[in-house]
């Protein structure tokens, strides 16, 4: 859709021109070479609008002070020394000091916009706190808010800023809630739930428009948002956090963050678990913690529904998350 109106700015760019050359009384051959010109114009201008799709919100606002900066400056130094210079040189003078100064402005903006803080001309919101910089924002991703952890951590005070979430992602998740698979539709709507309780914490959230129509996957989208904004993604996607990752967005998982508040266990350390099922290995039992954490009971097949004291005999990390081998205590 997008490329279609593009081309529809481009072609109306070079008519126009030929139109408006026709209309002035210049010949056919020199309306015809303005239609072209006009045309390079309107690619010029797409171009352009391509290019500043990758650059950051921050680097294009420091960039174009820095221009009109030099430009100023420009215009100031012509002003003290117009009366010394040369008549003949004159009008170059006055021409190229606020082009190069404005050019330098412009450049240095740029490539040091990353020394300076968007935190006063960033949009402010009625309740949010008073911070700046990329801590300021937080963008949510499905799966986070569908997880529901996100309202609990938000609810204790350990999280700060804003948290964003773009129109795109609060439409997947009406999607989902719509869906005909039950299972998909009550994940859904737990995840508008989710946001009905943040709202009711009083938590600072807002729901921004930006899209970005060309790029169709809603991953793709957010990484393309959180550079723009300059700011981290909160999920718990594996495949979202290391495509982030490469492109140089910083990701805050949730899991990571749950597998790190899990209370340490050594080994000889002793605790109760309740053996809720066979192991694979023979005459394992196998229980779970409050938390989750798997827990590997030698010689637990014996005391299948019951609670028993167990003693710590080692700790395994994995990707999925962590598991306790334990022995009944006392053997």
């Amino acid at each position: 859709m997008m490329l279609i109106v593009r081309t529809i700015f481009v072609i109306l760019t070079a008519a126009f021109t030929f139109y408006l050359l026709s209309t002035k009384g210049f010949p056919l051959n020199q309306a015809l070479i303005g239609g072209v010109l006009g045309f390079i114009l309107g690619l010029l201008i797409l171009g352009l609008e391509l290019q500043m799709r990758k650059l950051k919100i921050k680097a294009i606002v420091f960039g174009m002070l820095g221009l009109m900066l030099g430009l100023v400056i420009g215009l100031l130094i012509v002003n003290a020394f117009i009366m010394v210079i040369p008549p003949k040189h004159t009008d170059l003078f006055v021409i190229m000091m606020p082009l190069f100064l404005g050019y330098l402005g412009l450049t240095l903006g740029y490539q040091k916009s990353d020394l300076f803080q968007l935190g006063a001309i960033t949009p402010s919101i009625p309740g949010a706190p008073n911070i700046s910089g990329k801590d300021s924002y937080k963008i949510l991703d499905t799966s986070v808010i569908i997880d529901g952890r996100i309202a609990d951590i938000a609810e204790t005070g350990f999280l700060s800023g804003i948290l964003i979430i773009p129109r795109f992602v609060l439409n997947e998740l009406q999607h989902i809630a719509d869906s005909s698979d039950p299972m998909r539709r009550k994940r859904g709507r737990r995840g508008l739930d989710i946001l009905n309780k943040l709202q009711k914490i009083n938590y600072p959230v807002e729901i921004i428009e930006t899209d970005y129509p060309s790029v169709p996957a809603v991953d793709s989208k957010l990484v393309e948002l959180a550079k723009a904004m300059n700011c981290p993604i909160i999920t718990n996607d594996f495949n979202l956090n290391k495509v982030a990752e490469i492109q140089g967005v910083e990701v805050l998982n949730i899991n990571e963050l749950g597998n790190a508040l899990r209370p340490v266990v050594l080994p000889g350390e002793e605790f109760k678990v309740f053996i809720l099922r066979e192991g694979k290995e023979y005459n394992q039992g196998v229980g779970y913690l409050d938390d989750g954490t798997m827990v590997v009971v030698d010689n637990g097949r014996g005391f299948m529904n019951q609670k028993v004291d167990v003693a710590v005999t080692s700790v395994l990390q994995t990707t999925a998350g962590r598991m306790i081998f334990a022995k009944v205590a006392g053997e």
